[in-house]
């Protein structure tokens, strides 16, 4: 886990993220997923833009050392992902982000380490705002008993953690849960953003959080909320949640 990283960057540099696969690469999975997570770095990064051609497979064979089998895996792991379009005798372009799966746990990963540390938080936050208070609204309708217990427990667990690890992941399994109580089928997809994004956002602010007391006083509203059935409260509480990390990051970047 990276702890050295500012709010303008992660540890790994755009230098890095855009080489050739290395022994060290290969060793951490098969080289077809090597060498998609690494053209997926570079279209997220924006070295590759909508629209633009790509290398053919023989030239990206070469960038990486790796056979045309490989690269051809690669491509049709991209291309499942919606980042590229890829016909025979043609070549390959990339694709409209609109069309880019962001749900993709790959496509997300490849995003947060492609951008700005800084942009990927705020980017985060954006999608909260407009998501979470809904899901708050929704789960005190719709919250079963027993998604009140296991919501009670996950905000019991973010008090009794001890290690940064334990509240971090005590963090997102309580935004999870609430996720889960607000019972509805379409929502359920953007768990793997409050997994992933989330998560990290959480890594970043909760060991820098000079009031993280503070923090759990704004989650146990949501749950108050909840329990009460009261979906405006749930969604005010939801908000005051969410502005209050925004604040985090806001003076965190003037320190910086």
């Amino acid at each position: 886990m990276c702890r050295k990283s500012s709010i303008k960057g992660n540890c790994m540099t755009n230098k890095k993220r855009a080489g050739a696969a290395g022994p060290r690469d290969l060793r951490g999975g098969k080289l077809h997923a090597v060498i998609a997570r690494k053209i997926g770095e570079r279209i997220l990064g924006g070295e590759y833009v909508p629209g633009s051609a790509l290398p053919n497979e023989a030239e990206w064979g070469r960038v990486f050392g790796a056979s045309r089998t490989a690269v051809r895996e690669a491509i049709k792991s991209l291309t499942a992902k919606g980042l590229i379009h890829s016909r025979p005798k043609v070549g390959s372009k990339v694709e409209p982000k609109s069309r880019w799966n962001m749900l993709d746990r790959d496509v997300l990963t490849w995003h947060r380490s492609a951008v700005d540390r800084r942009h990927f938080l705020h980017s985060t936050q954006e999608f909260r705002r407009l998501v979470e208070p809904g899901i708050a609204e929704l789960a005190a309708k719709k919250r079963t008993t027993i998604q009140v217990d296991q919501l009670v427990a996950a905000l019991e667990a973010m008090k009794t953690a001890r290690s940064h690890e334990e509240v971090v992941a005590a963090d997102v399994a309580f935004h999870e849960t609430l996720l889960a109580s607000a019972n509805n089928d379409l929502l359920a997809p953007f768990g793997i953003l409050i997994d992933e994004a989330l998560a990290n956002l959480f890594d970043f602010t909760t060991s820098r959080n000079p009031r993280y007391k503070q923090a759990l006083k704004l989650h146990e509203n949501i749950v108050r909320s909840v329990v009460a059935e009261d979906p405006v409260a749930a969604r005010t509480a939801m908000l005051a949640l969410i502005k209050d990390t925004d604040q985090v990051i806001e003076s965190l970047g003037k320190k910086r």
